[in-house]
């Protein structure tokens, strides 16, 4: 362009030449002829259309990338006895990506977001279990908060330890590794208490011995029998507790050592051993379901309104309306639910409250669990009715409960891990509920298995890992 303009200018002072004088000096006009090549070599930078818009060159886009390759999961492999795989083939998800905790960090994490809007949740409900050859975070045979029950397998002679080796992959995202660091900064300044029969306690104390890899906790408080418990973690004033209530509402179980052939609910009181301290806890985790499907005595308003299994002699062939199991767990998940809500709107306690509900969690008796059945070797890749119904039923009555409370100061969720643990009868301790079932003097009567509750570590640790991701959403 610019050569052209100068020929051009030259064959017209060439032709203006011959006609008369040129009123415009030579070195004036090499000067001008100089700027005017400056102007258009500015101009076709500027506004040249081949060229690339300005926020291109600062800024790069890429593909999202899928999930990886993952290698076989656990229902295609004997989850008896699972090999510990080779690190080359585990591709671990990555670590949570919020703000890292530090030793001198006193900031609270809120439960509910205040600024940005939350990602859309993942269902960490579906998915499947591939191998992990990375280390628990948690020595089971060293977790105080285990060594009396008969959860830490290992320490009672179980040899094998590939049940350990395994990690909950969600099929349409990554489920963050447990932090023991975030969730304790979470919990500082805070009270957890996870409220409900054996499973909420093998819960709570999974996640006391999954937090004790970063703070050491001190037991405050237990009863006689175990089963009101308290830890304190001192270097974050925080705390966890565990309240039997295996009915959530008031309720005395069944007992044939003391006369008790049912369980007796009672569906319009509440169990006050927690719920009076309600005001004082900022989360409850609660865990139910089992207990309900023993045969059971409903009252309500001070009168017998039904039962489940009963023998109609006990009531001097009085006809007493049978009432399904799965009808009494849903009024007593929701009755609570709404009363939780009730007395949080009046206490007008300072905070946000989070109200979470595990969901059934199936067990895995090849029998008869009062005859010494054994657990399943293999996995049932489907939900039976029960499970299906009782994970439903804390599924809706938790929606339920959400949508009709108008408080932003109290959250409801359910940590749905029904699928994810129907697919472990390996993380069982079996017949490791007592330690050396089979040493010598040991073998002669039938050793008794537990295939309801599990191995520390080992599946229920998972439950927590859900969990974190719950409080953090």
């Amino acid at each position: 362009m610019a050569t052209n303009f100068l020929k051009t200018y030259q064959h017209h002072l060439h032709h203006n030449d011959k006609q008369h004088h040129l009123s415009l000096p030579k070195k004036k006009f090499i000067t001008y002829a100089v700027y005017a090549l400056i102007a258009v070599v500015l101009l076709y930078l500027f506004v040249d259309p081949a060229a690339p818009p300005a926020s291109a060159s600062s800024s790069t886009t890429t593909k999202p990338s899928s999930l990886p390759a993952r290698p076989p999961s656990i229902q295609q492999q004997d989850p008896e006895l699972p090999p510990a795989p080779p690190l080359s083939t585990i591709s671990p998800p990555p670590p949570y990506q919020g703000q890292a905790a530090t030793d001198n960090d006193d900031e609270t994490l809120p439960i509910v977001g205040t600024t940005a809007a939350p990602p859309p949740p993942c269902d960490y409900s579906d998915g499947e279990w591939v191998p992990d050859a990375r280390p628990p975070l948690y020595n089971g045979t060293t977790c105080g908060a285990i060594k009396d029950d008969g959860r830490s397998c290992t320490a009672n002679g179980r040899a094998d330890t590939g049940y350990v080796y395994w990690r909950w992959q969600p099929r349409a995202c990554d489920l963050p590794d447990f932090s023991s660091a975030d969730f304790l900064r979470w919990l500082r300044n805070r009270h957890m208490a996870f409220v409900g029969d054996s499973l909420a306690r093998n819960q709570a104390e999974s996640l006391v011995c999954l937090l004790s890899s970063a703070s050491p906790p001190e037991l405050v408080h237990r009863s006689v029998d175990g089963r009101f418990r308290r830890w304190v973690f001192r270097d974050h004033n925080a705390t966890v507790s565990i309240f039997w209530s295996p009915f959530l509402l008031s309720g005395v179980e069944k007992s044939e050592r003391d006369g008790v052939r049912y369980n007796q609910v009672f569906l319009d009181a509440f169990d006050e051993r927690w719920m009076s301290e309600l005001a004082g806890i900022d989360a409850v985790v609660m865990s139910a379901g089992h207990w309900f499907r023993i045969p059971s005595v409903y009252h309500e308003g001070g009168k017998v309104v039904g039962c489940h299994g009963c023998d109609a002699a006990e009531f001097n062939h009085t006809a007493v309306a049978e009432i399904s199991f799965f009808r009494a767990f849903r009024d007593a998940v929701g009755r609570t639910l709404a009363e939780a809500a009730r007395r949080h709107h009046e206490q007008h306690t300072d905070g946000v409250k989070l109200v979470a509900m595990t969901t059934f969690s199936p067990s895995h008796f090849e029998g008869q669990w009062n005859e010494g059945a054994p657990c399943k070797k293999k996995a049932d890749r489907e939900l039976g009715y029960t499970e299906t119904e009782m994970r439903k039923i804390v599924v809706e009555e938790v929606e339920e409960a959400s949508s009709s409370s108008s408080s932003s100061t109290m959250r409801f969720a359910a940590v749905d891990v029904t699928a994810l643990a129907n697919l472990r009868p390996d993380g069982h301790p079996g017949p490791y509920m007592r330690k050396n079932p089979f040493a010598a003097g040991n073998t002669g009567g039938r050793v008794q298995h537990d295939c309801l509750h599990w191995c520390m570590p080992g599946p229920v640790d998972t439950f927590n890992q859900i969990l974190l991701q719950t409080i953090l959403r």
